[in-house]
């Protein structure tokens, strides 16, 4: 089936264990949760227990573009992160403009999902189908300057 508006895969990257798997939902799927804010409900409902510390290991970070992000359209440049709000213990969810939502689905992906918590600082790496969870420990600390510099002079024209 020819996809238009999503490619049916949704990145899982566990932060504790330094994992990554791709799940296919389906195109039943995309058609009851859509994008963005019905993506972060539904993996929020799936995965975060009732009790869980907002602020703890048991908590997901979930990034959805919405269905037409990337698109030629007006207002189509949206994608929407959400958690379980550590403010009222309920649904947090955000949305914020740019190329970012476009360049992940640009990419081939319809969201990231993240579990756990890292040990050590690291940084999610997306690159011409490969994903890699890499080391961060030498931008930890540094002004968003600095890291922009240092991650231009690792990865040139590939950032």
């Amino acid at each position: 089936m020819d996809r238009y508006a999503y490619w049916n895969k949704i990145l899982h990257v566990n932060l504790s264990d330094r994992t990554t798997w791709i799940e296919e939902p389906g195109d039943a799927f995309f058609r009851r949760y859509a994008g963005g804010r019905g993506l972060i409900a539904h993996y929020l409902l799936k995965y975060v227990p009732k009790d869980a510390d907002p602020l703890g290991p048991d908590n997901i970070l979930v990034i959805a573009p919405g269905v037409l992000t990337g698109a030629p359209v007006p207002g189509a440049g949206r994608h929407s992160v959400g958690a379980k709000s550590p403010l009222t213990g309920g649904f947090g969810e955000s949305e914020s403009g740019g190329y970012w939502g476009a360049e992940l689905k640009r990419a081939g992906w319809d969201g990231i999902v993240f579990h756990g918590v890292s040990p050590t600082p690291v940084y999610l790496w997306i690159n011409e189908g490969t994903v890699e969870i890499r080391d961060a420990a030498h931008l930890w600390g540094k002004i968003t300057g600095e890291v922009e510099d240092i991650l231009l002079a690792e990865l040139g024209d590939k950032l």
